[in-house]
């Protein structure tokens, strides 16, 4: 009986994953569901729920990120339950996205130079290179964009838009500024161009493609400027949110990613938002967009600042310490520009003043720049981040406590409070338990001894070198 009753679990199973399988065809397209849910992807029911196994990392993100809604709703539709979707890498199962070698080794005699890219010497060469109106400046390369948890994703889809054009087509990333959108996209027609020599690609912004459509329309060349975007292999279009109110152009637009996907060729594009977020733009385009890949990018983390500030100053050439690196990778965090700002005004400063680069001088040459960055904070924040980081509780600070384990992170907050907050002495010794502002003028002192002396503290009973201690804390500062 146990051996027939497991059978018609498993015969039940595999029906419920089959009405399922039909119903998720159904809602995203057969299409669709052909390309990402066939042989290559496993779909199980696990108790009330479902597990979605899938070749690799960046194929399980995928899924995640664009058909979790989806994979909800169908499994809600074929069981009543709205039991979670679990998604699992399994490496068993066959990668159709996994990188091909390239159809012919990179060639060498006209090839992009070392920044990654060709530097046409005229209009006309642009223009048979496909550049668009790039000018003179240096396209940035794959190889240089530094990968991190924020753009992982976006990163490996741009890679497999490059070895296999048209398999993930369009590919749109999306995010706020400086989060290296354009690097990216400059990126594929970089790699598109040397792994295929004969390849067709054109990277232009919307703007430009605005302003040639405008052109076209008024010196009867709509003919040519169609042929041109049509006709390529690789179309790479920047700050998609400029179309935004342009009816005609986003018509236009439309009509050249549906013959570009019907042709098998490859759109990159990147937009500020998500299409379904952007205000005033046509839903049958927001629509054939997410009909693709959309890979959002969130601001680097504090390990892809730390790669991103290092690999700029190798490219200025600039002998930056690792405490450096460190500082400015903590303290500027909301995109690549600012790293790149700090380190042309510390490279200014180095020659102005003959002096090496040093964390001192960092300190007083970047200090506006991150003042001006830093969130207005209140002393509740710094409570929070101080006894999040130590271990203590909630209202351990403002205690009468003595021990050191309370003692010592309370200097540190009142020297933070001081740093980060525009409250008076009073204002911080009345928070900090009802202490006198001489009280918080000693902790300050404390805490600086500590620092110019390189001390190492008792914290949360850890040792900790107290400049580390203090970054601990402003990490959790920013994480909120």
């Amino acid at each position: 009986m146990r051996a027939g009753g497991a059978e018609e679990v498993a015969k039940d199973d595999r029906d419920v994953v089959s009405a399922f399988r039909a119903v998720l065809a159904d809602r995203v397209g057969k299409e669709r569901f052909d390309l990402w849910f066939g042989a290559n992807v496993r779909l199980e029911r696990a108790g009330d729920g479902l597990v979605v196994g899938a070749p690799s990392g960046f194929f399980s993100d995928f899924l995640r990120i664009n058909f979790r809604r989806h994979l909800e709703a169908a499994w809600e539709t074929v069981t009543g339950s709205a039991a979670g979707i679990e998604f699992r890498v399994d490496r068993t199962l066959p990668d159709p996205h996994a990188p091909l070698a390239p159809a012919q080794p990179p060639q060498t005699d006209g090839a992009p130079t070392s920044d990654g890219a060709d530097e046409p010497a005229s209009d006309a060469a642009r223009r048979r290179n496909g550049q668009g109106t790039a000018g003179r400046r240096r396209f940035a390369a794959l190889e240089s964009f530094v990968v991190g948890p924020s753009n992982r994703l976006a990163y490996a889809a741009a890679e497999l838009a490059v070895r296999q054009p048209g398999e993930l087509s369009p590919l749109l990333v999306y995010g706020p500024t400086g989060v290296g959108k354009t690097h990216l996209l400059e990126g594929v027609w970089t790699a598109a161009k040397r792994w295929r020599r004969d390849i067709t690609a054109i990277y232009l912004s919307s703007e430009q493609f605005a302003s040639g459509f405008l052109q076209a329309l008024r010196g009867q060349g709509l003919p040519s400027f169609r042929r041109k975007y049509r006709d390529v292999d690789v179309l790479i279009l920047d700050d998609l949110q400029f179309l935004c109110g342009k009816k005609y152009t986003q018509v236009e637009l439309l009509y050249t990613i549906d013959t570009l996907l019907r042709e098998g060729r490859q759109l990159v594009l990147a937009s500020d938002c998500a299409p379904r977020d952007m205000g005033d733009f046509a839903a049958e385009l927001a629509t054939r967009l997410e009909s693709g890949v959309v890979c959002p990018m969130e601001p680097p983390d504090y390990p892809t600042r730390l790669g991103i500030v290092r690999y700029m100053a190798h490219r200025m050439r600039l002998d930056v310490p690792e405490a450096v690196v460190d500082f400015i990778a903590s303290h500027l965090t909301r995109h690549a520009r600012q790293l790149s700002g700090a380190l042309c005004r510390l490279k200014a400063t180095s020659r102005a003043t003959g002096e090496p680069i040093t964390l001192r001088m960092a300190e007083e040459a970047l200090g506006d720049l991150i003042r001006a960055s830093s969130p207005v904070l209140g002393l509740a924040d710094i409570d929070r981040a101080v006894c999040h980081t130590f271990g203590l509780e909630p209202q351990a600070l403002k205690s009468s406590g003595k021990a050191k384990r309370v003692t010592y992170p309370r200097m540190l907050a009142m020297w933070l409070a001081r740093k980060y907050t525009r409250s008076a002495l009073s204002e911080i010794g009345q928070y900090f338990g009802g202490r006198s502002h001489a009280t918080v003028i000693s902790a300050n002192k404390r805490v600086e001894g500590w620092l110019a002396d390189g001390t190492t503290v008792e914290l949360a009973s850890k040792t900790w070198q107290i400049a580390e201690a203090i970054r601990e804390v402003e990490r959790s500062l920013r994480a909120g």
